[in-house]
């Protein structure tokens, strides 16, 4: 059974295929950057530009680290520098394998719909997390990096 797809399908698929190429790349390329130079100790990173301007943590505050530890098998220390980072990665894992799957295994993964109200419950404890993480005693400045 011969199937037809029309020319902007074609168009769609390849357009699809070259993203999910390119955001692979980066993926990797970017894990073993990060893998290989540690966000502590190496120059090669940037520092937060918010950090440097407020002296506050922003919620992404220690994310490379807690990336490069969890790289190394290091689930704890990741936790303990950004634990809504790591709370965050099997979501954003989940994400890029819905989106790639179809083009690398030919294969549909359900994707998640995410109602509005989730997504407002979700700024407000990204936000919550940020003032609560900047708080400067105990127990709220364990959250700091």
């Amino acid at each position: 059974m011969k199937i037809a797809i029309t020319n902007q399908q074609y168009l769609h698929l390849q357009t699809r295929t070259a993203k999910v190429i390119i955001l692979t790349a980066i993926i990797v390329l970017a894990a073993i950057i990060l893998y290989y130079f540690n966000p502590s100790t190496s120059g090669l990173y940037p520092p937060s530009p918010f950090r440097k301007l407020t002296g506050l943590y922003c919620p992404g505050c220690g994310s490379l680290r807690a990336l490069h530890h969890l790289l190394h098998g290091n689930l704890w220390k990741a936790v303990d520098l950004n634990p809504l980072m790591v709370v965050a990665l099997p979501y954003l894992a989940y994400s890029y394998v819905s989106y790639s799957a179809p083009v690398i295994l030919n294969l549909k993964v359900p994707q998640i719909f995410i109602k509005p109200n989730w997504i407002w419950w979700t700024l407000k404890v990204i936000l919550g997390y940020w003032v609560l993480r900047n708080i400067p005693f105990a127990p709220f400045s364990w959250l700091a990096p």
